[in-house]
C-alpha cells in the first residue's frame, strides 16, 4: 500500500466512513432551528432585526474588536473596506497572488489595479520581506504623505494580506511595514476566525479586517461577512455604505452618496448567533483532528502544515506540501477517484487572464507553493 492509499485509509478511519468526505461540511447542532424560528415569528428576516445587532455585538467580543459590522458575504465586505481606505480607481493596492479570487475581484471592483509580492512559504501568507523589499525598490513617500509606485507613478492605496487556511501570517511586521510607509493595512481575515497572533486575533492588526461566512468556512450562515475596526468613524461610514446610504429618518427616502445593499439579512444572523456559540467546541474538535494529521504525517514525504510561532491557527483546511507537481496530481486523481475530496491550492491570481498584466515581484515561494499544496478533509467532526 503505497502513501496516497495509506492517506486513504487514515481520513476514512478517521470519519468512520468509506462513503464521501467532504472537504468541510457545515456543522448545525446548536440553536441555528431555534433562532430560525424566532426570526420567522417575528417577521424581520430582512437586513432589519434583533440578531444582525446582535451577531455584531458577539462578533466584535469575540474578535476583541470595538465595532463589527455584518454584510451579506465576505467579498461585498473587503470592497467597503477598500472603499473606506480611500482607494479609488487607477490606484494599487498591494495583495498576494496566492489568494482565493475574491481578493482580487474585490480590489477591482473599484478599478484599483493589483500589485503582487509573494509569501511566506511556512505561512502561505504575505511575506513581510517581500513587501519589504518591493517598496524599497518601487516605493517614494511624496510631498502628500503618500507612498507612490516609482515604475508606474501610481499611489499605492493599500495593502491586503490574507491569512491563508486560517494560518495567521507575520501581520505584526507588516503593519509596521504599511505604517512606516503610510499605506492602509485591511487585513484579508476571510478564513481565519478562531485564529490568533501573538494573543491577538486576526483582523486587528490592521485598520480594517473582514471575515466570510460562506458556506465551508469554520462557522458559516450560509453566505455573510462582517468589517471589524476600532475606528468609530470608520464603522458608522459602514453602515450607512452597507445600508444604501440612507439618512436615519422616520419617513423620508434620503441618501447623501452612492450606498450599497450589503447589510447582513436577519435570517443569517440568526444562523451567524447560533454558530458563532459552538465555536469554541468547533475549534477544539478541528485541533484534534489536525493534531491526528500531524502525527500520521511525520514520517511520510508528505509535509502537514502546522502554525508558527507566536500562531494559533483555527485549522479551517488542513492542508499538505506534497514533493512536486506530479506527485500532487497523482495523489488529486487517487483521492478524488475513492471518495475522499482533497483540492489543491487555487491558482496564482498573477496566472488568469485578469490578473496577469499586473506587476509582481517574480513570486518564487508563490510558484513553489502552488505546485505542492492539497487541502485534506477537514470537517468538525461533532
Amino acid at each position: 500500500m503505497d502513501i496516497t492509499d495509506q492517506t486513504i485509509a487514515f481520513i476514512q478511519e478517521v470519519f468512520r466512513t468509506k462513503d464521501f468526505i467532504p472537504l468541510h461540511a457545515p456543522y448545525f447542532g446548536g440553536n441555528e432551528k431555534k433562532y430560525l424560528n424566532e426570526t420567522i415569528d417575528s417577521t424581520f428576516v430582512s437586513s432589519v432585526g434583533a440578531f444582525v445587532n446582535k451577531f455584531e455585538e458577539d462578533f466584535a467580543a469575540y474578535t476583541g474588536a470595538k465595532f463589527a459590522i455584518a454584510c451579506v458575504n465576505g467579498t461585498n465586505t473587503l470592497h467597503i473596506a477598500l472603499i473606506l481606505a480611500g482607494v479609488k480607481s487607477e490606484d494599487e493596492v498591494l495583495s498576494q497572488a496566492l489568494t482565493f479570487i475574491a481578493t482580487a475581484n474585490a480590489i477591482s471592483y473599484i478599478g484599483a489595479k493589483c500589485v503582487f509580492v509573494d509569501v511566506d512559504k511556512d505561512t502561505m501568507g504575505m511575506s513581510p520581506n517581500s513587501l519589504r523589499t518591493f517598496l524599497e525598490n518601487f516605493g517614494e513617500i511624496r510631498a502628500d504623505g503618500f507612498t507612490y509606485n516609482k515604475s508606474t507613478g501610481k499611489k499605492i492605496a493599500a495593502c491586503v494580506p490574507m491569512h491563508t487556511f486560517g494560518f495567521p501570517l507575520r501581520i505584526e511586521e507588516l503593519a509596521e511595514i504599511c505604517k512606516k510607509w503610510n499605506i492602509f493595512l485591511i487585513e484579508d481575515a476571510a478564513e481565519s476566525l478562531g485564529s490568533f497572533y501573538k494573543g491577538e486575533h486576526t483582523g486587528t492588526f490592521g485598520k480594517i479586517g473582514i471575515f466570510s461566512f460562506n458556506g465551508n468556512k469554520t462557522i458559516t450562515c450560509g453566505g455573510g461577512g462582517a468589517l471589524i475596526t476600532d475606528d468609530e468613524e470608520l464603522a458608522k461610514r459602514a453602515k450607512h455604505l452597507t445600508t444604501q446610504a440612507k439618512i436615519p429618518h422616520p419617513w423620508k427616502f434620503s441618501h447623501d452618496e452612492i450606498g450599497y445593499n450589503y447589510r447582513m439579512p436577519n435570517l443569517n444572523a440568526a444562523l451567524a448567533c447560533a454558530q458563532l456559540e459552538q465555536l469554541n467546541k468547533i475549534l477544539i474538535n478541528k485541533r484534534e483532528l489536525a493534531e491526528k494529521y500531524k502525527s500520521f504525517f511525520l514520517e511520510t514525504p508528505y509535509h502537514f502544515v502546522t502554525e508558527c510561532t507566536d500562531s494559533t491557527a483555527n485549522h479551517w483546511l488542513n492542508a499538505l506540501i506534497l514533493p512536486d507537481e506530479m506527485e500532487r496530481d497523482e495523489f488529486l486523481t487517487k483521492t478524488n477517484a475513492n471518495g475522499v475530496m482533497t483540492r489543491p491550492i487555487w491558482d496564482l491570481m498573477s496566472s488568469l487572464p485578469m490578473f496577469e498584466n499586473c506587476q509582481n515581484d517574480g513570486l518564487e515561494n508563490s510558484k513553489w507553493l502552488v505546485d505542492r499544496v492539497v487541502n485534506i478533509p477537514s470537517s468538525a467532526r461533532l
